[in-house]
């Protein structure tokens, strides 16, 4: 446990460092100051990039049969450190991203499912990593923030 805190704290730390240097004028300004989430529904994980350098690849959950998850490029819309789902029965979303109307990326505490379609149509990760994402959003912004699903 205390290794994984550890090694969440350093990741934090060294993207904090990162984009205070670009704030400074170091490092490539095209990607400065930038954190990019890439889904791929078909191989149901997210790739994090913060200012162009792979950060992060965590397995998701996207939506199962008959439920789509949206394609496209997406700005975050609202944060929400614990959302309750108005559709489905009050269903907890920690750490929610809203990227498109009632889509967000979330966490979820079905952890065996993560991996494979699984939600209605949100992109659910394991809550550890949903703390991290959120987290990055936030000191980010959304306007420096990219969510990317793609097939």
């Amino acid at each position: 446990m205390r290794t994984a805190i550890s090694a969440k704290l350093i990741h934090i730390t060294a993207a904090a460092l990162t984009g205070a240097a670009l704030l400074f004028g170091a490092g490539n300004a095209a990607h400065a100051n930038q954190l990019v989430a890439k889904v791929s529904l078909s191989q149901q994980i997210m790739e994090v990039t913060v200012d162009g350098r792979p950060t992060y690849i965590w397995k998701v959950s996207t939506g199962s049969r008959g439920h789509i998850t949206p394609t496209g490029s997406f700005k975050p819309t609202r944060l929400h450190e614990m959302w309750y789902s108005k559709k489905y029965d009050n269903a907890p979303m920690p750490h929610s991203v809203f990227f498109r109307g009632g889509y967000a990326v979330h966490a979820t505490y079905a952890i065996s499912h993560l991996g494979r379609p699984a939600s209605h149509g949100c992109v659910r990760l394991h809550p550890d990593a949903a703390a991290d994402f959120y987290q990055f959003v936030e000191a980010f912004g959304p306007g420096n923030t990219s969510i990317v699903i793609v097939k």
